[in-house]
Parts: C-alpha cells; sequence; structure tokens
C-alpha cells in the first residue's frame, strides 16, 4: 500500500519528540523527517553542529546540548524542550557510539563507556521522558539498537554486548510501560552509510557494507522512515518489537548454484 504526501505530512502531526544524536547521519535524518511530518523536535547532541538542524527548521526544532551519560543532562534537555513546546510525545534514544576491538586487547574504560553511551544512555532517557509520555496519552519510545544486538560480531564485544543489553531493556521498558499507553520499540539498522562507519581509517567500508542481498548498503533516510512510522499511530498495535532494516542481511544467507 503507497502513502500519499499529504498523509504522510500528519503521521506525527502536533507531536513533539526528542532525538538523541541528532546533529549528523540517522539522527539528523530522523529528525528531518518527523518534521516533515508534521511534529515538532528536541534535537539532542554533544556536537555543535545540532544547532545546523535548528537553524533549518528554526519553528518546529529545538537545539540543546545533551550529554546522554548524564542524568542532569537529560533532565535539562527534556525541561527546555517541553518548555519551548508543551508536551512531549516521542523519545528516540539514537545516539551511539562503535568501537572496534578484539577481547584480550580491549581496555576496561573503553568496554565501559560504549556500555554508558549505548545502553545506560538509552536508560537515563526513558526515565527523564517517561513522566512526560505518561501524560501525552500518546507515548512512543524507540530505541535504535544493531543487527548486532541478534548476532555477534568479531573484534566488537564492547559494541556488540551493550546493544544485546539494550535490546533485553527495551523488552522490559515494553513490558512495564504498557499499562500506561506508552509503546517502546526498536528498530535494528545493518550497514548504513554514516559518519560513524565512513571513517578515513577504513576507505572500503563504503564498498563492503554494500554487500547485502538487496545490493547496496542503507542510508540514513531508510532508517528515519522505519522510526517516524514506530512514533506513530501507524503502529499502534507494536510494543516490544524489533524492526531489522537491513537489506536482508540477517534474514539468511544466499547459496549460490555449484558450477
Amino acid at each position: 500500500m503507497t502513502t500519499s504526501s499529504a498523509e504522510r505530512r500528519t503521521d506525527l502531526d502536533g507531536r513533539v519528540v526528542l532525538v538523541s544524536g541528532a546533529a549528523r547521519g540517522q539522527g539528523r535524518a530522523i529528525s528531518e523527517l518527523a518534521v516533515a511530518a508534521g511534529a515538532r523536535v528536541i534535537a539532542g547532541d554533544v556536537l555543535d553542529t545540532v544547532d545546523d538542524v535548528a537553524a533549518a527548521n528554526p519553528e518546529a526544532v529545538h537545539a540543546c546540548r545533551l550529554d546522554i551519560t548524564e542524568p542532569d543532562s537529560w533532565k535539562r534537555a527534556v525541561q527546555s524542550g517541553v518548555q519551548r513546546f508543551g508536551r512531549l510525545d516521542g523519545l528516540v534514544n539514537n545516539a551511539g557510539v562503535l568501537h572496534r576491538t578484539a577481547l584480550e586487547h580491549e581496555s576496561a574504560e573503553n568496554f565501559e563507556r560504549l556500555w554508558r553511551v549505548n545502553c545506560l544512555g538509552a536508560f537515563l532517557g526513558m526515565q527523564a521522558a517517561v513522566p512526560h509520555l505518561r501524560a501525552s496519552g500518546q507515548g512512543a519510545i524507540v530505541n535504535t539498537l544493531s543487527t548486532a544486538a541478534v548476532t555477534a560480531w568479531t573484534e566488537h564485544g564492547a559494541y556488540t554486548s551493550s546493544k544485546w543489553a539494550l535490546r533485553g531493556l527495551t523488552k522490559v521498558a515494553a513490558l512495564e510501560l504498557a499499562a500506561d499507553g506508552i509503546r517502546v520499540n526498536a528498530v535494528l539498522p545493518g550497514p548504513v552509510l554514516t559518519p560513524m562507519v565512513i571513517r578515513d581509517e577504513d576507505p572500503d567500508a563504503a564498498e563492503r557494507l554494500a554487500r547485502t542481498p538487496l545490493g547496496r548498503a542503507g542510508v540514513p533516510a531508510d532508517i528515519a522512515e522505519i522510526v517516524v512510522f514506530l512514533l506513530s499511530e501507524r503502529s499502534s498495535f507494536m510494543t516490544g518489537a524489533e524492526v531489522a532494516v537491513d537489506g536482508g542481511q540477517t534474514a539468511g544467507t544466499i547459496m549460490k548454484e555449484i558450477p
């Protein structure tokens, strides 16, 4: 079924959504599409370039500095956004970090840092947002996981384990918050072309990430489409769900014909 552009623009009409990691990549794409769907967005990030997101849509976007590992930072972001827009209906825990090191060479400091960003950050965000989402009567939370949350990657022990942990936390939150009418779902991006994965030290990343059954890597807009859907009433009977957006990567193995 196709959706008209008129319908698309009203998916989130009147809602206020907080997006973490909004300065670039998936977070920026989510913020921009949410605005296009009728939402007002509280865009949070540690990067100053988050101001650019607000500059592009000054009436609909409130930019704020957000360190997701600090409870007080979450409190300030939520309070300033609610003061500006009057309410909070959605939370997208999008911010995350990626780090590659074999287990025997991993440091406790780096391991803990990934967990603090990738799992603790979402936990703190949900705690800060839930009272407002409950008051909204139509609260929705979307946690960004990864296909690493349903499989395992070598040399990514810290990253993979943090995403598995967030997967479990998402399920618990979905069960605990269901009685309040707050839906909690997860999106599992596969290989997506973002600044986090396309780096100078890995010049072959784009080509490598394109090796999916669909023959291409994802782009941030692919993830944003699913996030907006999960925030909207179109997914009103979904909670505790996991939506993989990975070009078929986790579906299985394509067996080549034996010559």
